[in-house]
């Protein structure tokens, strides 16, 4: 029987809360996996064990756990039974040997790398890791190498078992989705805020979308294109909300009364008003942007400052020190690119000014809301604001809430 042997490592960190941070961690890989069959998934001194069935796809499983927060690595392994006060290494010595008779990677050289979990084993990590190189230098004429080499055996023992595994693949690290709260993240269909959402994930965070559509000035391809992007991000956090705000009417009111070096920070600032209030709908403790310090004008230092001003919960920007091939490289990782680099009308295109302030102060922008009926906007697109839910692993298409 295969199983998947799972490490962590800021979780462990945690103290007296670690067990709380585990149990997240551990209904979030169920989860992940629950289309597979798999119900398996149980603490085991700092690791965490995923029995899996015999017909069970390992491509498919080490695919859904590199995207599990709060993993920092994971192998396939196999157990093999142990006894702790008096130890043979035959049985796991020979079962090694035997798979890497049959592995299909050839390799020149090894090295065994044991860990104990439990100490009252009367062997060593290095009294096991030289009995087992020893048999398998025996068993394949391969050469020991500590340094670099070509494959390393991985063994875990613990209490009534050892597990050994031939790789070790790499997870996203993070914490657990869910241990940080909620918040509100407002998503475009570009290549940025997508990042942003990620980011704040992998903090522990869920995410609550928000999406501002030039509708009904514009078609609702950057509707369709925004539903996409949060479809594969809620392959990080397996159940998403997104609000679809129609903006286009908003802005054509701003447009009508406000000077055209200032919309684009009249325009942020009600985004900020409306997203801020369904944040509270959605007890979120904060809001996310994906802004990037001097990327365009509405992200100048100054006009940073003004757009927060409206702000009625905190502001996070976690792209705000990354440059732009920074962001477009982790959003190829993370599998938003494409779809972010596909054309659409999104409100920000929206009668744009030729020569947007950079530099607006806020006496200014105060003194040009007096002339607007800001609380019955901020109200207009909230009471507008069309939500769907979304699920991972996909069940059903998304369909706006009741």
């Amino acid at each position: 029987m295969k199983h998947v042997i799972i490490h962590y490592h800021e979780l462990a960190l945690k103290g007296r809360n670690r067990d709380f941070f585990e149990r997240r961690l551990i209904q979030n890989i169920r989860s992940s996996l629950r289309d597979l069959r798999i119900t398996r998934v149980e603490s085991l001194r700092s690791r965490i064990r995923i029995v899996l069935p015999t017909d069970a796809n390992h491509l498919q499983v080490a695919d859904r756990l590199r995207r599990v927060f709060g993993i920092a690595n994971f192998s396939l392994a196999e157990a093999v039974e142990l006894n702790l006060a008096n130890p043979n290494l035959d049985g796991l010595a020979g079962r090694i040997g035997k798979a890497l008779l049959h592995h299909n990677d050839p390799f020149e050289s090894f090295r065994v790398t044991a860990r104990r979990a439990d100490k009252r084993l009367v062997l060593t990590s290095m009294d096991v890791e030289r009995a087992v190189g020893a048999h398998v230098h025996q068993v394949t004429g391969k050469k020991v190498r500590l340094k670099n080499p070509d494959l390393t055996v991985y063994i875990h023992l613990l209490t009534k078992e050892a597990y050994f595994s031939l790789d070790k693949i790499e997870g996203p690290g993070g914490m657990p989705v869910g241990v940080s709260g909620t918040v509100a993240c407002l998503i475009s269909g570009g290549i940025d805020s997508p990042v942003a959402a990620y980011r704040m994930m992998k903090r522990g965070c869920n995410a609550v979308f928000v999406h501002f559509s030039g509708r009904p000035l514009v078609s609702r391809a950057s509707e369709e294109k925004v539903r996409e992007l949060v479809q594969i991000l809620t392959a990080y956090q397996y159940r998403s909300k997104l609000y679809v705000v129609p903006f286009g009417t908003i802005q054509r009111e701003i447009v009508a009364q406000a000077p055209a070096p200032y919309r684009v920070v009249l325009y942020r600032r009600l985004m900020v008003r409306i997203a801020g209030e369904l944040a509270q709908r959605e007890k979120c403790w904060g809001l996310v942007t994906g802004d990037s310090l001097g990327q365009v004008a509405s992200q100048t230092p100054e006009n940073l400052t003004v757009i927060e001003e409206a702000a009625e919960v905190p502001i996070l920007r976690p792209l705000i020190g990354m440059d732009k091939t920074e962001i477009t490289r982790q959003a190829e990782h993370i599998g938003t690119f494409t779809t972010s680099i596909e054309p659409d009308e999104d409100c920000c295109s929206l009668f744009t000014p030729p020569h947007p302030s950079t530099r607006t102060r806020i006496d200014d922008i105060r003194r040009i809301e007096r002339s607007f009926d800001t609380g019955g906007l901020v109200k207009q697109g909230v009471d507008a604001a069309e939500p769907s839910e979304f699920t991972f692993p996909l069940r059903q298409a998304p369909t706006p809430s009741s």
